[in-house]
């Protein structure tokens, strides 16, 4: 019994917050956020990208519009917002052109991916680049 009160009493001091450390630290020791960046050092340029959405494809055209209607806009953060907001107004119907556009690309995406894919399986891209390699050194 005496090493469950003695648990216990740990337990709740342990869930008590300690405003003694929060006051005590000096505000030049607080932590800078750093951000990790992705490391794309091995970056393939022959994959293909990935297509834009649907809202991207209504950007294109919305931002014409706009700029003919508001020739003294030239912020892109004002036609953006504006741009935004014409968006979540539309039905679906006003937005299925776009949709389908994005359906259309993607698929596009899909099968160069795939296509993408089997020739890195095969090896095809790594022994393309080593016959280029090879042919310069024979010369």
């Amino acid at each position: 019994m005496a090493l469950r009160t003695k648990s216990s009493e740990g337990m709740k001091r342990s869930a008590r917050p300690s405003k003694v450390s929060v006051e005590r630290r000096p505000k030049s020791a607080k932590k800078t956020k750093t951000k990790h960046k992705k490391k794309n050092d091995k970056s393939d340029t022959n994959k293909p990208k990935k297509p834009p959405t649907a809202f991207f494809y209504f950007l294109e055209d919305f931002r014409k519009d706009f700029q003919e209607q508001n020739p003294n806009v030239k912020s892109m953060r004002d036609i953006g917002k504006a741009c935004g907001e014409k968006w979540k107004t539309m039905t679906y119907e006003e937005k299925v052109q776009y949709y389908d556009i994005a359906t259309v690309k993607r698929a596009e995406f899909d099968k160069a991916m795939a296509d993408y894919i089997k020739k890195m399986e095969s090896g095809e891209n790594i022994e393309s680049e080593d016959s280029d390699s090879d042919s310069e050194l024979d010369e």
